[in-house]
């Protein structure tokens, strides 16, 4: 399958090393095209990652394109999907895929709607990329929870607790609504609460706060909400760019064990602790690691993402998986920004946060000067 990767930033070089050991599982894949709006940067990327051609016009290459690697600022997401979606161009976007729940709406038509796949198996299919869900650890746990191994899930904790400088907000798309969708709910946190709601799935209740404390953005540098699943259990997620000493913990409390998992920015089998409830000698013995497998990086999504790909099947995160997280995203907007909770289903079309995650506004006034072309937005 041949890949384009748009945007060669940070994140890309991820994707292109992941791309790259595909083979190593089989799969005949190979990043072929590097597209950038600046020139310069997609040649050096290019020749880093040894990557045939390189430029700056995604129209140019869509046809010599079986599969879209979208590593973009998000404001520029949903425009590139549409277009490999209508030229039958399977689409990996990174997190957050787009900026609200109705862009992500016109994604989920226009898959339905997709040509067929380059790659001749079915039509094109769209995926976000949420690599924890993939560890070896989470799993495991999933595999657990769906036999009833660990009786009902409970209570969760989920924390991102991150630190990020005011000089990381000078690039001109960052800690802004209309570019990059969020703050550290939208674009930091989504990676942990997205596992969370993997683990103990589907959400019905979700109340919230959010605060900009520390940071010239119009966004929030913080939230906290508790929330209710379908099954009764309950957690709370904290979202964070002000904490020093950088975690990502998730903690998972079902009637028969605490699973717990401690990170940063990926984790391997090391990362996660399991204790049984006192006594339960059978249950301690349900907690296998395996050293070799694959810990969370883009690799252990790809791996299963192109196989479906190739056998013209959906792949392991579809776009409702993806809806039923930006959804909670929104609502913890919404409840942070109304007062009041909101329940999974609510933010209808004709809600303000169906649009945006802004939604009415929160209390604080947007920063004077944080204001860019779309040049620099791009970049």
């Amino acid at each position: 399958m041949r890949t384009t990767i748009l945007g060669t930033g940070g994140i890309a070089a991820h994707h292109a090393n992941s791309i790259g050991a595909l083979g190593g599982h089989g799969i005949d894949a190979q990043v072929t095209h590097a597209v950038d709006i600046d020139a310069d940067r997609a040649a050096r990327f290019a020749a880093e990652f040894g990557i045939p051609r390189h430029g700056t016009s995604l129209a140019d290459v869509l046809p010599e394109t079986d599969v879209l690697h979208v590593c973009t600022p998000p404001g520029a997401h949903l425009d590139a999907t549409l277009a490999a979606l209508a030229a039958g161009v399977h689409v990996v976007v990174e997190k957050p895929a787009v900026l609200s729940l109705a862009e992500l709406d016109r994604i989920a038509v226009a898959e339905r709607t997709a040509a067929p796949a380059r790659t001749g198996q079915g039509t094109a299919r769209f995926t976000q990329v949420v690599q924890h869900r993939f560890g070896a650890g989470a799993l495991r746990l999933r595999r657990l929870l769906d036999d009833g191994a660990l009786g009902r899930p409970l209570v969760a904790t989920c924390d991102t607790l991150w630190f990020r400088p005011p000089a990381y907000f000078d690039v001109p798309w960052r800690g802004r609504w209309d570019t990059e969708g969020g703050g550290p709910t939208m674009g930091h946190g989504i990676h942990q609460f997205d596992l969370l709601l993997a683990m103990f799935g589907e959400w019905t209740e979700v109340t919230a706060m959010a605060g900009r404390l520390a940071r010239e953005v119009d966004t929030e540098d913080v939230s906290m909400a508790i929330v209710r699943f379908a099954s009764g259990a309950m957690a709370s997620v904290t979202n964070s760019l002000l904490s020093p000493r950088e975690t990502s913990d998730l903690r998972f409390d079902t009637e028969k064990a605490t699973v717990e998992l401690s990170h940063l920015y990926g984790y391997s089998d090391e990362n996660w602790t399991f204790t049984p409830v006192a006594g339960q000698d059978d249950v301690a013995r349900l907690w296998v690691p395996e050293p070799d497998a694959l810990g969370s990086g883009h690799a252990a999504q790809f791996v299963p993402t192109y196989r479906a790909f190739a056998a013209g099947e959906a792949p392991p995160v579809t776009v409702a998986d993806v809806r039923g997280t930006l959804e909670l995203a929104a609502a913890i907007y919404r409840s942070a920004f109304t007062g009041v909770p909101v329940r999974a289903g609510q933010i209808g079309t004709d809600d303000p946060f169906y649009g945006s995650m802004r939604g009415s506004g929160p209390g604080w006034a947007p920063v004077k000067g944080v204001t860019a072309d779309a040049e620099e937005v791009a970049r």
